[in-house]
């Protein structure tokens, strides 16, 4: 019997499948998005030009400011010379926004859905999309959120 230090490591079982083994849904989803990054990234965001056709010229959006907050706070991001420290009321103010990105991220998923129907994906395409167990949960996830957007029109 193999002691525990022989034994195969996670990540040796994601770069030879074990055809005996069930597939780690999570390591899945976690390679198909990086893929889906670069994929996007590499062919609508390959220019300077096109990365910047998302974001306002002048104002950032919400998800952006948030994003930015976090960035800082974590570390991620580094405050370039001159730039004030993220204090309270920076927090207060990206916290603030988030109502606000949370329901544009509802109608941008509510949108995405529903013109990945109208593009002919089945249920069961977009619910791997989603990285949903079943068809039913992606059409359940698409109704609640067109219910919740439309009521907050």
């Amino acid at each position: 019997m193999p002691s525990s230090s022989e034994a195969p490591k996670a990540s040796d079982a994601s770069r030879t499948p074990d055809p005996f083994s069930p597939p780690d849904l999570d390591q899945a989803r976690a390679r198909r998005v990086h893929a889906s990054l670069f994929r996007i990234a590499e062919r609508h965001a390959d220019t300077e030009a096109r990365r910047r056709r998302q974001t306002h010229p002048t104002m950032i959006g919400p998800h952006e400011a948030v994003r930015l907050v976090s960035f800082l706070l974590s570390g991620a991001a580094l405050l370039e010379d001159g730039e004030p420290e993220v204090d309270r009321a920076d927090i207060t103010a990206a916290l603030s926004l988030v109502p606000l990105m949370r329901g544009e991220m509802d109608e941008l998923e509510a949108g995405l859905l529903g013109m990945a129907r109208g593009r002919g994906m089945t249920w069961p395409d977009i619910a791997f999309g989603l990285g949903l167990g079943t068809p039913q949960a992606a059409r359940q996830r698409y109704e609640r959120l067109a219910d919740r957007t439309a009521r907050d029109e």
